[in-house]
């Protein structure tokens, strides 16, 4: 199976200007780019998608570029948006910029004899234009008429109105397609569906600048099966960056995958072949409850995102939580991240401890503490994975981890924590 044929079978070919005309190119080690805008700190996991399909044609011989929008992310991206984004100053750019730049660089191979990637940064070939220059050398060979027949500027324009600031955007990303294809023969833009009219208009400016061609290929926007938004939780965005979502957090996420989107997401997401998908796909229908697929799933997009090692802290965290493990076989910063997931209450100091049955009915997983008591009963309340036998129960100042934790247990499931205030 050929590259194309790969994507296809991941889902992840959403339009293409001449697939057969492509596939030809294909034969033979071609040069792409995916951009990237500066928008936040940090890249979050709707990026992966369209990233690691980068990383797909560079291990299938291909040159890869990841550009870094530092002019593009001053101006702002209209697609997909009703509203004028918020300006950020020139100096937050740049220092989001610098991030990114590291940020995809870990997804890349630098190093390679044959097929070494590339990061650039927009801002080197657009901050020396004269605002003459970009419109007499740029901005002539545009029509105003199809570039308000853009979907991502119609739809502006039915919601309100867009400035002339982000309706110029379409012009500077063309930009890039047409200095990437003089400077490093590029002759493929990769992006998101929403991005179809910006890499078209790209091609266009190759040709009447350029006498040139190229190609074009858009990944779908990823969506979840339930309606709900990709990569996003209760607590907001998914973010690649370990200190705005812990690797623990990150795991949790793909771990509680829904059973009909956990496939798709193996598809897209892993690097595993189609037998060992399809192998874990049987093995989901045939055992929901053993989550296999979700735990190869999770591993793998963490060990890929923030390393084996990082992965194996928070897969042995996990365990631990649920009495499969040892507590205080976990580092500090592994069991902060893993109990910052879960209901909580917080004491004020370790002089006078409320019992376990007041505990647990603040963190809210009980909803009084007559059922508390009863679980106690039960045999089923549990403190840092020990059993509690009496309802008058109340740690002391050794058992809690770090000085500051203590992890409570409601039978076999349901965990809360209890934190030491600062």
């Amino acid at each position: 199976m050929n590259l194309l044929e790969d994507l296809r079978w991941r889902g992840l070919i959403a339009q293409s200007t001449d697939e057969k005309a492509l596939a030809e190119a294909l034969k033979k080690p071609i040069t792409l780019y995916v951009g990237f805008d500066p928008t936040a700190p940090s890249l979050h996991v709707g990026n992966l998608v369209v990233l690691l399909v980068l990383r797909r044609f560079q291990l299938a011989g291909h040159n890869p570029i990841a550009l870094v929008g530092g002019a593009t992310g001053l101006v702002g991206d209209p697609s997909g948006r009703n509203e004028e984004r918020t300006l950020n100053s020139q100096e937050i750019v740049g220092q989001w910029v610098n991030r990114i730049k590291t940020q995809v660089s870990a997804f890349l191979d630098f190093k390679s004899k044959t097929n070494p990637a590339l990061v650039v940064n927009n801002l080197d070939w657009t901050e020396p234009l004269t605002a003459i220059e970009f419109l007499r050398d740029i901005g002539k060979h545009f029509s105003v008429n199809q570039m308000l027949a853009k979907d991502s500027v119609a739809t502006r324009l039915e919601a309100g109105g867009i400035s002339y600031t982000e309706f110029s955007y379409q012009v500077l990303q063309s930009l890039d397609f047409l200095e990437l294809y003089k400077r490093n023969s590029c002759t493929l833009q990769l992006g998101g569906s929403d991005q179809w009219g910006n890499i078209v208009a790209g091609l266009d400016l190759i040709r009447k600048v350029e006498s040139g061609s190229g190609h074009a290929l858009t990944v779908p926007l990823l969506a979840k099966s339930d309606g709900t938004k990709f990569g996003k939780t209760a607590s907001g965005s998914i973010w690649l960056d370990p200190q705005m979502t812990t690797p623990y957090a990150f795991f949790q996420y793909w771990l509680n995958t829904e059973d009909a989107d956990v496939t798709n997401f193996l598809k897209v997401f892993s690097f595993l072949s189609h037998s060992e998908i399809e192998a874990l796909e049987k093995s989901h229908n045939e055992n929901p409850g053993s989550r296999e697929a979700h735990r190869a799933l999770a591993g793998e997009l963490t060990s890929l995102v923030h390393g084996p090692d990082a992965c194996e802290s928070v897969e042995k965290a996990a365990r631990a939580l649920f009495g499969q493990g040892e507590l205080s076989e976990l580092d500090e910063p592994t069991l902060e991240s893993a109990l910052s997931q879960l209901p909580r209450t917080t004491i004020p100091s370790l002089n006078q401890i409320p019992s376990w049955v007041d505990l647990i009915t603040a963190t809210g997983v009980v909803d009084s503490k007559s059922s508390a008591r009863r679980i106690v009963k039960e045999g089923g309340a549990y403190l840092n994975n020990a059993k509690i036998e009496g309802e008058g129960f109340a740690p002391s100042a050794h058992d809690f981890l770090f000085g500051r934790f203590l992890v409570l247990r409601k039978g076999k499931k349901d965990l809360a924590a209890v934190e030491i205030s600062k």
